[in-house]
């Protein structure tokens, strides 16, 4: 089986995980590969290395080894070459993660096939300007509309098939999936969804309203969402917490599914209501 670990290794907590986890696959048949230009961080020890653009199609499984962000980046650019992720947590939260850093031993249960994986969907975030295409991102987490440089409200309008769904006047909008529904759109108000779903949850942020609740739609509609304010202020769209896309007035955002899927490698027997339990409520408490 073949491993190819993804992370910034010149975060020293990382670099040690990704040590230990060499240490543990010690005499296995597992090869694991790393981005050559970590060749000297992992000098000394049996693993391989690759460009950076050849490594998830050289290898059977992607590790990310970090917190949430990490994972989530891996996950989709995983998802895009059909190769499933496995997290290791090396940061905070690491809700999206198989296994903590204390566990790396169950990693070896992937070795002998004890292990599921949990199919999650990714929304894709078209961009036009004019109705002339721009570019377009896709998303495991959510695509956020948000106001630009000035701390003033925008006016975004949410429409789908040409019917308004919804208008507010707010700081953004957060189009998640269910995978993203306990990552900022949770921090913004909204509810917590099954990942087994196929739906996007619409919530807004900071609304300008003492009536606002978040709204799930049904994934298979495109929302078309346009931006609009009263100064010079142009709004920003950004993608799984990615490079800021500058939009305005002119822009319209279309959130769709994408048509590639995530595979999360799940070894612990924990359900995503024990993890919720575990990871958000009792640490919140």
């Amino acid at each position: 089986m073949k491993f190819s670990v993804f992370s910034d290794f010149n975060n020293p907590d990382k670099l040690a995980v990704a040590k230990e986890l060499l240490n543990v696959l010690a005499g296995t048949n597992c090869k694991v590969s790393f981005d050559e230009k970590y060749v000297k961080a992992f000098n000394g020890f049996d693993c391989a290395f690759l460009p950076s653009d050849k490594m998830y199609n050289e290898c059977d499984i992607a590790v990310a080894v970090g917190g949430d962000g990490t994972t989530v980046k891996t996950a989709k650019n995983a998802a895009v070459n059909g190769k499933p992720t496995l997290g290791i947590n090396g940061g905070r939260l690491g809700f999206l993660s198989a296994v903590e850093r204390n566990e790396l031993a169950l990693i070896k249960n992937v070795l002998d096939g004890k292990y599921n994986s949990e199919e999650r969907i990714l929304l894709k975030a078209t961009v036009s300007d004019n109705g002339v295409f721009r570019e377009e991102h896709h998303c495991l987490n959510d695509a956020v509309v948000s106001r630009g440089d000035f701390a003033r409200l925008v006016d975004i309008a949410v429409n789908s098939s040409g019917r308004e769904i919804i208008t507010v006047r707010a700081d953004g909008i957060i189009v998640s999936t269910p995978t993203g529904s306990t990552a900022y759109s949770l921090a913004a108000g909204g509810p917590v969804l099954s990942p087994d779903l196929n739906c996007f949850v619409v919530t807004s942020i900071c609304p300008h309203s003492l009536v606002d609740r978040s709204i799930v739609v049904n994934s298979k509609n495109t929302l078309d969402i346009t931006l609009s304010s009263d100064v010079q202020n142009n709004g920003i769209l950004t993608c799984d917490g990615e490079k800021p896309i500058v939009i305005d007035g002119k822009t319209t955002v279309s959130i769709s599914h994408s048509p590639y899927v995530a595979r999360l490698i799940k070894i612990k027997p924990d359900n995503f209501y024990e993890t919720v339990k575990k990871k958000i409520i009792e640490r919140g408490a």
